[in-house]
């Protein structure tokens, strides 16, 4: 009995990341609402990040390459920390016939619930090569605090 041989594909390797692409494109369908397509390309982008704590700060840190620090938005309010900005597309791509497309090019943003009390007066943000670097001071609150009693004659 001899072995079926198996067909030859004559997709090439664009064609076989095109469908890989539109399959990864598929958006979930939102039952009962309307929305554009305008609003769909308009929706920002989530900045990723990663939350740390030393012994004296609560640390936030993310990549933000291809944004000057003039760019981005930093607010505090009660217990959020809020990061915006927008990357913008270097240069125009209408012409460009890409194999993978994954970076994010849009405006983002991301807040973030601090998990302590924090000094709003003292937090610093740095950036270097891309990394956005956040230090929220902790407000230091002693566990356990003596009473002293006065006498009153």
């Amino acid at each position: 009995m001899t072995k079926p041989k198996p067909k030859k594909s004559k997709t090439t390797i664009k064609e076989s990341l095109e469908k890989q692409e539109d399959k990864n494109k598929k958006k979930p369908k939102l039952i009962g609402q309307k929305f554009s397509l305008k609003e769909l390309n308009q929706q920002q982008g989530k900045l990723p990040v990663d939350v740390f704590q030393t012994e004296k700060d609560i640390v936030i840190q993310s990549t933000v390459a291809g944004v000057m620090p003039d760019e981005l938005d930093i607010t505090i309010e009660n217990d959020i920390l809020t990061i915006k900005g927008n990357r913008e597309r270097p240069g125009n791509d209408k012409d460009i016939n890409y194999f993978y497309q994954e970076c994010y090019w849009g405006r983002f943003s991301r807040q973030i619930i601090l998990p302590m009390e924090v000094n709003p007066a003292r937090v610093k943000a740095t950036m270097e090569k891309g990394i956005l670097t956040i230090r929220l001071p902790k407000i230091q609150r002693k566990k356990k605090r003596k009473i002293v009693i006065e006498k009153r004659e």
